[in-house]
């Protein structure tokens, strides 16, 4: 029997950002799903309207990290995004424990 392997990649430059149906696309989900994260804090926008949305490597590692949340432990959207900041905050703090010495 032969095996499979499927992968997607999707390549995010500051001269070519995604748009919101972009991000969407990448993460198997629907434009009003990228509204919900823009709402809730999740992802920043930048443009005036959705169709004018335009989204940089950190708004997708954010709402990929927001549908494996959704996905795998059945989270909120309001939920994940506390999730996801607090996660950001604890890195930040073991970066500076880090650079003190202080950390592993």
């Amino acid at each position: 029997m032969t095996s499979i392997t499927v992968t997607h990649t999707t390549i995010v430059c500051p001269t070519d950002p995604l748009t919101a149906e972009d991000l969407a696309r990448a993460c198997e989900a629907e434009v009003e799903w990228v509204a919900r994260l823009v709402e809730v804090g999740i992802v920043a926008a930048h443009g005036s309207h959705p169709a004018a949305w335009r989204f940089e490597s950190t708004d997708l590692r954010r709402a990929m990290d927001a549908r494996r949340l959704e996905r795998d432990f059945g989270a909120g959207l309001d939920a994940a995004a506390l999730i996801l900041d607090l996660s950001q905050e604890i890195r930040r703090l073991k970066g500076q424990l880090r650079a003190l010495g202080l950390g592993n």
